[in-house]
């Protein structure tokens, strides 16, 4: 124990850079995971400790529409009998308009009963409380509303039939949503207000709630299970506090979900920089360890000697990591910010503590394994110089199966989606093979390449000299760089097809919520031709006869059978629809009912032309057989449905009408006025603001996405840097004789110049490649939006990548650049 403790102090002092290299990769490896870790449980804890003010009250009910008579009833013998006390809110959109002007604006309508909330404090500019403000006759409005229609406390504004006064402003409330979901700013009314706004009626799309707050608290889940029992399974949820999900909730989940995958992703490539690092570790160590040998030193001594450096080289990584976790923990709030309520607390607690020592034993440990069973390879002839052939033996192969099971392993667990998680497996999998397959076969086009010029021969020779990470260099920043410019290039598809380039004969101004013996004045008022689409709200309960299981349903990320839908009914395609499966929109020689379905909706469940599906409307069992699916051809804001059924079958079902048109800018405030004036009932939504939001909203999360995945590309600049440093003599020889033989630190400085533009350029192309082959696939396949290769981002893209490489490889380097040759010359003679 004392020989080895010698030795390890001695080397560690002696390969100080590399040992560096070695804790970066492993802090690396584990900082983004612990971090994500973390602040997940800070949200999560907080929403937790804080559920009631976010929700407002012990129990919540909620529909899209007007509550069921039994729901309703059992609602009110709960507060009758003095159970719990009450308050129904009702949320929709409307236009507002400042009394005696003609701006309007779009707004976030709330209209709240006394006592909301129960729970936590609606915060107001003044500083005097919600419910002594709110009164009838009175608004509390946004400062955003009030700065866009430049309105201020005291002013009147024009709310459906009614004239308000803007009693105040609303500074925080404790159960908005996340902000960025909302498609106007927000306006509090009071719920007496609601009948002489003549805005709520039969049809129109409002969300009803109504919360409780529950006198005995242990009684709070025997009446959520009371009221969930007279509930319609189909359209009403009863939840407790605790089981509801927030729109903030919802957002964090599905969000650090990606980021967790990102994360992973971080790890594995940091695996990688750990082994790389390692071995250039031992490699330069390689003369030390042919001594020992030749002295007699047993294979066993030395793996036992080497795996005592790397533990504690590991656990300082882990230690350095964790502690970089916490540092992070003042930079996400900031990335956040807008995201999430201000009422969360960020810190990392002792679990995800425990959770980054784990990691950091299973990483060091997996990714070590292989460098460190090679040793017992070296040959005492090393002591020469004499470079051993690279091992190929079971030991690889039983390294690179552990390091798939763990990757696994890491993402079942982090993922908790079996399907998601084998998908990304695949993909990351896909992704370094194909990287890995594209380095092979360009260096091997390197290899034979025999340019003219001296500086670049040399260049090319100097990316294959001994212990030189090449390979794993190319292949790490050619995984990273690929996600990062796929993400960078979907962005800029989704920017060109929704924001920049909103497709000029696309409608912008949507109408819902038209009751169909409006239809002939609504036309009039509206002044131009418009298509009228029948909305006819139904659900899916079964698909050939097996039931939807709802809760299950729920639980997936994206859309799902779980919600109301919007059924139709036409007995033609529209312009942008085309049919893959079938013979036409409705097959005239079947019988009974049919249905024309979009391809998306066999993306949520696997269905086909033949297949009989359940639904209920308005309360009714309606079966379908599948007709024929479609697809969209153009992707563009246009109108579309799901569900198409025959004229005959719905046209009779209780329905609402909606119409889509193009407004220029200037006049759309006019066309507002006049419809939201004759037509109160009418939902108006302006595509262009909502536009703007989800440009808002893509910056931002592009902006954390992109965060995070640096730590990838920071892994392969550290196996630069480690290549570098392993090379150095290797680097130091070539440098003394370019000297001697009469170059000048010019020649030399170009040689290693186009060394890492070759690395960077290589890199970036790889990279490139197939990101665009990546995002073409997300745009068209995922999206169905019209996808552009963007060549001067792309460029800026693979300029930048080769100014990295460049910039990293040469500063590792200058020390060997600036080494005067008679220095050189007379360390070798004195060793």
């Amino acid at each position: 124990m004392t020989l080895h403790g010698r030795l390890l102090r001695r080397q560690l002092a002696t390969s100080r850079r590399q040992s560096a290299i070695f804790v970066l990769c492993v802090a690396l490896s584990i900082v983004t995971l612990v971090s994500l870790a973390g602040f997940g449980r800070s949200v999560h804890s907080s929403m937790l400790r804080d559920a009631r003010a976010l929700h407002g009250g012990d129990v919540i009910v909620e529909s899209r529409s007007p509550l069921s008579p039994g729901l309703t009833a059992a609602v009110d013998r709960v507060i009758a009998a003095g159970r719990a006390q009450g308050s129904r809110i009702n949320e929709f959109y409307s236009i507002i308009r400042p009394a005696g002007r003609e701006e309007s604006l779009l707004a976030h309508i709330k209209a709240v009963e006394p006592g909301y909330p129960f729970y936590g404090t609606v915060d107001l500019a003044s500083g005097r409380p919600f419910r002594q403000v709110l009164a009838p006759g009175r608004a509390i409005a946004e400062q955003t509303l009030l700065d866009r229609l430049g309105l201020r406390v005291g002013d009147r504004l024009r709310l459906g039939d009614a004239t308000l006064t803007v009693a105040d402003v609303v500074t925080q409330e404790p159960d908005r949503p996340v902000n960025v979901f909302s498609l106007g700013p927000r306006l509090f009314v009071a719920a007496a207000d609601l009948p002489s706004l003549g805005l709520v009626g039969q049809g129109s799309r409002v969300s009803h709630t109504i919360l409780l707050k529950v006198a005995n608290p242990r009684e709070t889940d025997r009446i959520a299970a009371e009221l969930r029992a007279s509930a319609l399974r189909d359209r009403e949820r009863v939840d407790t506090y605790r089981t509801a999900q927030s729109g903030v909730k919802r957002f964090f989940d599905n969000f650090l979900f990606f980021l967790n995958l990102i994360g992973i992703f971080t790890l594995l490539l940091a695996g990688i920089g750990i082994q790389s690092s390692l071995a250039a570790y031992l490699a330069e160590q390689r003369p030390s360890i042919a001594v020992m040998k030749a002295l007699g030193a047993t294979g066993r001594f030395l793996v036992v000697h080497y795996v005592a450096v790397a533990s504690v080289l590991g656990i300082v990584g882990t230690a350095l990591g964790i502690g970089a976790s916490f540092l992070l923990q003042g930079v996400l709030p900031e990335l956040f910010r807008g995201l999430l309520p201000a009422t969360v607390e960020f810190r990392i607690a002792a679990p995800a503590v425990a959770e980054g020592l784990v990691l950091g034993f299973l990483t060091v440990t997996l990714f070590t394994l292989l460098p460190l069973w090679q040793l017992r390879a070296v040959k005492p002839r090393a002591i020469l110089g004499k470079e051993e052939p690279a091992v190929r033996s079971r030991a690889v192969w039983v390294t690179t199966g552990a390091v798939v099971l763990f990757f696994l392993a890491m993402v079942l667990w982090k993922v908790e989606e079996p399907r998601s998680g084998v998908n990304f497996v695949l993909g990351v999998g896909g992704l370094i093979l194909l990287s890995l397959a594209c380095t092979e076969a360009v260096l091997r086009l390197l290899r034979r390449a025999r340019p003219r010029r001296l500086a670049a021969r040399q260049a090319l020779r100097g990316l294959f000299r001994p212990r030189n990470a090449t390979r794993p260099i190319i292949v790490t920043l050619t995984a990273a760089l690929a996600v990062i410019f796929a993400i960078t290039l979907v962005e800029r598809n989704l920017d060109a097809s929704y924001i920049r380039s909103y497709p000029p004969d696309a409608p912008n101004l949507f109408f819902i919520d038209i009751q169909p013996g409006q239809k002939e004045d609504f036309s009039h008022a509206l002044g131009m031709p418009a298509l009228f689409h029948a909305i006819v709200r139904g659900t899916v309960t079964a698909i050939n006869g097996r039931p939807v299981d709802r809760e299950a349903e729920r639980r997936k990320r994206g859309d799902n059978l779980s919600r109301e839908f919007n059924l139709t009914y036409r007995d033609s395609l529209l312009d942008d629809e085309r049919i893959v499966e079938g013979k036409s929109l409705f097959r005239p020689d079947w019988q009974g009912v049919q249905v024309s379905v979009l391809d998306t909706v066999v993306e949520m469940s696997p269905m086909a032309v033949g297949d009989v599906i359940t639904f209920r409307v308005q309360g009714v069992p309606i079966e379908a057989r599948i007709s024929s699916i479609r697809t969209r051809t153009r992707a563009a804001v246009q109108p579309y449905f799901y569900f198409v059924f025959q004229p005959s079958v719905l046209r009779d079902a209780p329905q609402t009408l909606f119409t889509a048109v193009r407004v220029e800018k200037p006049g759309i405030a006019q066309l507002q006025n006049r419809i939201a004036a004759r037509f109160p009932n009418v939902s108006i939504f302006d595509l262009t603001e909502t536009v703007a939001v989800f440009a808002r909203v893509m910056g931002r999360l592009s902006v954390i996405v992109r965060f995070f995945t640096l730590f990838s590309v920071v892994a392969g600049a550290l196996i630069i840097v480690s290549s570098v440093i392993a090379t150095r003599q290797a680097r130091l020889r070539e440098a003394v004789f370019f000297t001697i033989l009469g170059a000048r630190g010019r020649f030399v400085l170009s040689v290693f110049t186009m060394e890492n533009l070759i690395i960077g350029g290589v890199s970036g192309f790889l990279a490139l490649g197939l990101a665009q082959a990546a995002s073409w696939i997300v745009c068209t396949r995922v999206l169905d939006v019209s996808w552009q290769a963007f060549p001067a981002v792309s460029a800026a893209l693979v300029a930048a990548t080769v100014a990295l490489v460049v910039a990293v490889g040469l500063g590792a380097s200058l020390s060997i650049i600036r080494k005067k040759p008679v220095v050189f010359l007379r360390e070798q003679a004195e060793e």
